[in-house]
C-alpha cells in the first residue's frame, strides 16, 4: 500500500486534492506535478487521475523526496442516468484488487468511445483526429476528450481547449459520444473497499436541477459517499457559498482541489484557490494529524 507522507510543517489548511498528470489527461508528469505543488507551498497534494492509479507510485516517491504530504487518489467516471459524474477517491490503496479490476473495466471502454468521437469529427471534415489524439495520449488506455481538444487547438480548429468542448466535444455537441461508465454504487464501493473516502467532484458542474441534485446527494450519501468538493477550479467563485451550505446541510466533509491539468488549461494552479470556509470540516482531517 502507498503510504501518505508528512512534512514537519504545522499548517494544515492548503490541501489540494484534485490534480491530474500524464498518467491520464494532465500535461505534467506525476513528479513534475508534485514538484509544482511543493514550489507553490501546498501543504498536502492528491493525484487523482481519471480511471487510473498508474502515476501514484511515481508521485509518492517525489512527495517522499520533497517531504510533502501526499494522498493517493483516483477520479472515477460514473454514469448516473444520462449524466456523467466524477467520483474522487482519496486515501485509497492503489493496489487493492477490487479497485484495480473496476478501473480496468472502465479503461477498456475508452478506446471504442474515442474511435466514435474520431468518426464524428471526421464527418465534420476534421480528418485524422483519432490518430492524432492517440499520439498525444501515448496509450489507448489514457485516451480522453482532452487529447482530442488539444489536437483541435494544435490544428487551429479552435482557439483553446475549452472552445473545443464548447463547439465539438461537450454534451450535446456534434462529437460528443455517450458512454456507459461505472455505476455510482460501483464507484463508491470500489473506493471504500480500497480504504478510501468517496468525494463527489465539482458537484456544481453537472447542471442538475434542485430535485435531481437532491436525489443525487441523498443517494451518494446512502451508498457511503462522505464528502463533496466545495472549492474547486471547476466551480465559479459564486458557487462556493452554495456548496458550503449544502455540505453543512447534508453533513458532508468538504474537499478542495484545483482540478489541475496543466499550464494554460486550468483556472488555478495547485493550492492557489481560496481556502475552505472555517465552518466546514475538511476531508483531509482523516489523514492530517
Amino acid at each position: 500500500m502507498i503510504s501518505m507522507f508528512y512534512s514537519n510543517g504545522s499548517s494544515l489548511d492548503n490541501f489540494d486534492l484534485h490534480n491530474h498528470s500524464t498518467a491520464s489527461d494532465g500535461l505534467l508528469s506525476p513528479t513534475q506535478l508534485v514538484e509544482l505543488g511543493a514550489s507553490l507551498g501546498v501543504d498536502g497534494l492528491a493525484l487523482t487521475d481519471h480511471d487510473t492509479v498508474d502515476g501514484i507510485g511515481e508521485a509518492a516517491d517525489a512527495a517522499r523526496r520533497l517531504g510533502l504530504r501526499f494522498i493517493p487518489g483516483v477520479e472515477i467516471s460514473v454514469s448516473w442516468g444520462d449524466t456523467t459524474l466524477h467520483i474522487v477517491g482519496l486515501g485509497i490503496d492503489p493496489h487493492h484488487e477490487v479497485l484495480a479490476a473496476g478501473l480496468r473495466g472502465i479503461r477498456e471502454g475508452r478506446l471504442g468511445r474515442a474511435r466514435r468521437m474520431g468518426d464524428a469529427l471526421a464527418a465534420l471534415g476534421l480528418e485524422g483526429t483519432f490518430e492524432a489524439a492517440l499520439a498525444l495520449a501515448g496509450s489507448e488506455l489514457r485516451l480522453s476528450r482532452s487529447h482530442f481538444a488539444r489536437h483541435l487547438v494544435q490544428v487551429g480548429a479552435v482557439s483553446d481547449t475549452q472552445r473545443a468542448f464548447d463547439r465539438y466535444l461537450g454534451k450535446g455537441k456534434p462529437a460528443f459520444v455517450q458512454h456507459d461508465w461505472a455505476r455510482l454504487d460501483e464507484a463508491v464501493g470500489w473506493i471504500r473497499a480500497a480504504g478510501g473516502v468517496a468525494v463527489l467532484a465539482h458537484p456544481g458542474r453537472y447542471g442538475l436541477g434542485p430535485s435531481d441534485r437532491e436525489t443525487l446527494l441523498l443517494e451518494f450519501k446512502r451508498l457511503g459517499g462522505e464528502a463533496i468538493e466545495v472549492v474547486t477550479g471547476s466551480h465559479r467563485p459564486e458557487q462556493y457559498a452554495t456548496w458550503r451550505r449544502i455540505a453543512v446541510e447534508h453533513g458532508f466533509l468538504a474537499s478542495r482541489g484545483a482540478d489541475y491539468h496543466g499550464p494554460g488549461e486550468s483556472p488555478a494552479e495547485p493550492g492557489q484557490l481560496p481556502l475552505l470556509p472555517s465552518s466546514l470540516e475538511p476531508v483531509w482531517t482523516r489523514w492530517a494529524h
